[in-house]
């Protein structure tokens, strides 16, 4: 029974040790990842269009699907609050509940989802496969930094995008609850957005904007991370995107419910 209790206890140290390198590991090549960015547009032109084609491919490529998400959640937003709000004569609320979800809750955390959805699985795999191939040994055997070349423009590349489809996502979401309000109340659009822009608050405008950029970094640094940690076989490249996925969903949702935990008491 001792020498169980003993096995036990041996295991547990062993899995805090590892956790806690697992974590020192991480924020060091966060730390290196931020520090190799300023160095690696300026000094890489085949850098900066790595930059170019991740903001491409994260960002402008995702429009179409954001565009029908976002005009769907606007849409449903009116659909269900104008009339429940109308039974309690409080229809005026509609235009900071669009707020609330759109700006402020769901439309950073939406945007998320459809970063990781399409660019972590990729960005996992293509540096797996990197590493898989020795690719990344060739660029350090030739005194290239990969971190320089190869992780920091992808984080840079996805925490912008991420900014920018959270901007579009609150823009078309708000723009769809319009279409949908004039079935139940008419306005014109100038009152309408007028409306929108007094029950817009520049707490909301800052909460949204910190959680895109948090995502971003989240997704970004994931992906990264968990592409470079294959060792020698090809069948790790899938679960690499595997896991970046779903640790890239994990680490968004617990920053949204801290960023919004903070919001929230800052405001009480």
């Amino acid at each position: 029974m001792y020498i169980r209790l003993a096995c036990y206890k041996l295991n547990f140290m062993r899995i805090g040790v590892s956790l806690t390198g697992n974590f020192f590991y991480n924020l060091g090549f966060f730390v290196r990842t931020l520090r190799g960015v300023n160095s690696s547009i300026i000094r890489g032109q085949a850098t900066r269009q790595i930059l170019t084609r991740q903001i491409l491919f994260t960002f402008v490529q995702a429009l179409g699907i954001s565009s029908l998400l976002a005009l769907g959640i606007g849409a449903a937003v009116n659909a269900i609050g104008i009339p429940f709000l109308s039974g309690l004569s409080r229809e005026q609320l509609i235009y900071t509940l669009l707020i609330m979800i759109i700006t402020r809750e769901l439309g950073p955390l939406l945007a998320a989802f459809i970063t990781i959805a399409r660019s972590a699985t990729a960005i996992a795999t293509e540096m797996a496969g990197m590493v898989i191939s020795h690719e990344v040994e060739a660029y350090i055997s030739i005194g290239i930094d990969p971190i320089e070349h190869l992780a920091a423009p992808r984080f840079l590349g996805v925490t912008i995008s991420m900014f920018l489809l959270n901007i579009y996502f609150s823009i078309f979401g708000l723009a769809g609850s319009f279409a949908v309000a004039q079935l139940f109340t008419p306005l014109p659009p100038d009152v309408y957005f007028g409306n929108l822009l007094q029950a817009l608050t520049i707490r909301d405008l800052v909460i949204s904007m910190v959680k895109s950029i948090s995502f971003g970094m989240i997704i970004s640094m994931v992906a990264i991370l968990r592409g470079f940690s294959v060792e020698r076989s090809s069948t790790e490249i899938p679960v690499a995107g595997l896991q970046a996925v779903s640790f890239a969903f994990g680490g968004c949702i617990i920053a949204d419910i801290l960023l919004s935990a903070l919001y929230y008491s800052v405001l009480s």
